[in-house]
């Protein structure tokens, strides 16, 4: 163990996530060590006694940068300022970031708990890392929230997908007739009721209205006409039988995920306007889901210093090679927070599809020759910066000001 030198007036404390155990090392400010990497559980008694092993080597009026590299939801636990003695700061570190000094130091393919930790200790010592804050609890429902619909949206998904492939089997030629068919009200009437082509072909079309209209759905006569003749029209498949039975189950599993997605938007309209985010839905094309998760990947709005933060933790920003004079653009690094960079994207085209300076932004873009990955990043960064504007002041959207800043 080193003795601390008095100069030091800063120590990074390094922690690298396990499933149920941590490492920790503490480095001053002149690279020297102070505490050997050590492990410990991830427990109450875990961090306290491994706090009490730093407070021994570090003085009291020395600050503490503690850098914990995010590692799914395993780093949660730690992540709470409260978990830690008061003054020290907090700071989150990007997994990707961490690999690329692994790759700096020259151990890219060399992963070890004590290269971590250096590379970790590295990227504090040079400022990086986003400081992490006792933000408000709700703030931390509605993020759980957001992350529950998008699991339910994706599961829901799979399940049409799915779904589509039984119909397929059970119904040839009904994605032709009515190629959206589970979006559409007469689209889950055929799937609930006549995956039996032969059914369908033997009601005929003025039945099948009538049968849509007992269940309060008006089928207009060339849909009718369409569905009928498909229904005709197809050929019989030996696994006709199964696919029925599997896609009534489906079709039970997705009532009950589009309850659920339901249920979580409301959840989210409830919690919004209790956060820094409410003045978001001002703007034209963002509603409660759109700005949800755009407070689900901002997290605490103090943390950021401005825009251009959260533009680049979100991985649009682009990669960049430049050498000898030459400069070479390539497209977005990714190297960020999936969820951000989705709910960027998502304000973007809230805008792009709504907002009159923003269409007229997107479509000189266009007109330029740009394509539409650029022209969405474009409307990502110009939704970042409104964004961004309105939670920090607090105040609705205002489209003259907007407009002037195109």
């Amino acid at each position: 163990m080193f003795v601390h030198d008095c100069a030091s007036s800063m120590v990074v404390v390094a922690v690298d996530v396990g499933k149920n155990t941590v490492a920790c090392s503490v480095t001053d400010e002149k690279r020297h060590r102070l505490l050997e990497p050590v492990d410990f559980a991830m427990t109450r008694a875990g961090l306290t006694a491994t706090v009490a092993m730093i407070r021994a080597v570090v003085p009291s009026e020395v600050s503490v940068k503690v850098g914990i590299e995010a590692a799914g939801h395993y780093h949660q636990p730690l992540m709470s300022p409260a978990s830690w003695p008061a003054g020290w700061q907090l700071l989150e570190l990007n997994p990707a970031h961490v690999t690329e000094q692994r790759r700096v130091q020259g151990r890219r393919r060399v992963k070890t708990d004590a290269i971590d930790l250096e590379a970790i200790t590295e990227l504090v010592l040079s400022g990086q890392g986003n400081p992490v804050t006792d933000r408000a609890a709700v703030i931390g429902e509605l993020a759980a929230w957001v992350r529950h619909r998008l699991r339910r949206v994706e599961a829901r998904t799979a399940v049409k997908n799915q779904l589509l492939g039984q119909l397929d089997r059970a119904f040839p030629g009904l994605t032709l007739a009515l190629p959206d068919v589970l979006s559409t009200k007469v689209g889950r009437l055929v799937a609930e009721h006549f995956t039996d082509p032969a059914r369908l072909a033997g009601l005929g079309e003025t039945r099948f209205i009538r049968f849509a209209a007992t269940r309060g759905l008006v089928v207009r006569q060339p849909v009718a006409v369409r569905l009928v003749a498909a229904a005709r029209d197809a050929l019989p498949t030996p696994d006709a039988g199964v696919a029925r039975e599997i896609v009534a189950n489906d079709l039970q599993l997705l009532q009950v995920l589009d309850r659920q997605v339901a249920a979580a938007q409301e959840y989210l309209a409830a919690l919004l306007p209790a956060t820094p985010f409410a003045p978001l839905i001002t703007v034209p094309g963002w509603a409660t889901v759109r700005a949800s998760a755009y407070g689900a990947g901002v997290g605490d709005p103090a943390r950021w210093p401005g825009p251009a933060q959260i533009y680049r933790a979100s991985g649009l920003s682009p990669m960049q090679y430049e050498s000898a004079g030459k400069r070479r653009d390539g497209g977005i690094s990714r190297e960020g927070s999936v969820i951000l960079r989705r709910a960027l994207v998502d304000l973007g085209i809230g805008l792009w599809l709504t907002e009159p300076a923003a269409k007229a932004y997107a479509a000189g873009l266009r007109a330029r020759g740009k394509k539409g990955g650029v022209i969405a990043c474009a409307m990502a960064h110009r939704a970042n910066r409104i964004a961004y504007a309105l939670v920090r002041d607090q105040r609705p959207y205002d489209q003259i000001h907007w407009q002037q800043e195109n």
